[in-house]
């Protein structure tokens, strides 16, 4: 056999390689939808960073202003100091519920493709769970778009009150009418939370539904 022909057989023999490779590498839709999902909570790894910061600083936070509240008016000195740390950790609060906020824009932006992949399952069962899971996901987002909202209105209020904690002509009226601002908002925020837990809660085993019923097996620790 000359060289020629035992080149020509060598490339051949690639091609089928090359091929056979292709192939193997060729993902299902449920395949790829496994890999956006997933790769959506892996985005979502920045919201979660910032839950427990948030939550120490909403608890400094409230320990500073029931000392305010406790302090008297000869005080007056000491009721600056205490809002103007309760001022600069608003700012610190605000920070986080910002990079909470980017978290989930790029995770909503992430979770956009799941659109085409969806539209390539052929299972009629399969596309019809897949599709119930991304308006789950999708009611998701809108739930945290007004707790974004209300949080940061509930943030200027607090920011309002410290101010006006420092003002010696302060009236009673005054500082209850802004109190209860800060009250109503924080309750809606708080309804805006649970909405959002529970929307995760719901979405959360319908994805582990549609990788069952696709025949994808997930460690526990996807489980989440």
């Amino acid at each position: 056999m000359s060289i020629i022909k035992k080149i020509s057989l060598a490339i051949i023999m690639m091609a089928g390689v090359f091929s056979l490779a292709g192939c193997l590498d060729k993902q299902s839709p449920e395949e790829k939808m496994f890999e956006a999902l997933e790769k959506v909570v892996s985005i979502e790894k920045g919201f979660e960073d910032q839950q427990d910061p948030l939550v120490e600083l909403e608890k400094k936070e409230k320990e500073i202003y029931e000392q305010i509240i406790s302090l008297g008016m000869k005080e007056y000195d000491q009721i600056v100091k205490l809002a103007d740390e309760a001022l600069a950790i608003a700012d610190k609060r605000a920070e986080h519920i910002d990079k909470e906020k980017e978290s989930i824009d790029e995770s909503e932006k992430e979770f956009g493709n799941v659109d085409k992949i969806i539209d390539e399952i052929d299972d009629s069962n399969l596309k019809k769970q897949a599709t119930e899971l991304q308006a789950t996901m999708k009611e998701r987002y809108g739930i945290h778009d007004k707790l974004y909202e209300n949080y940061k209105q509930g943030l200027q209020y607090d920011k309002e009150l410290y101010e006006m904690l420092k003002d010696k002509e302060l009236s009673f009226e005054k500082l209850e009418e802004q109190i209860n601002k800060v009250n109503e908002v924080y309750e809606i925020v708080l309804n805006n939370n649970q909405e959002f837990n529970e929307k995760t809660d719901q979405y959360n085993q319908e994805k582990m539904d549609f990788y069952k019923k696709a025949g994808i097996e997930v460690s526990t620790d996807k489980e989440k």
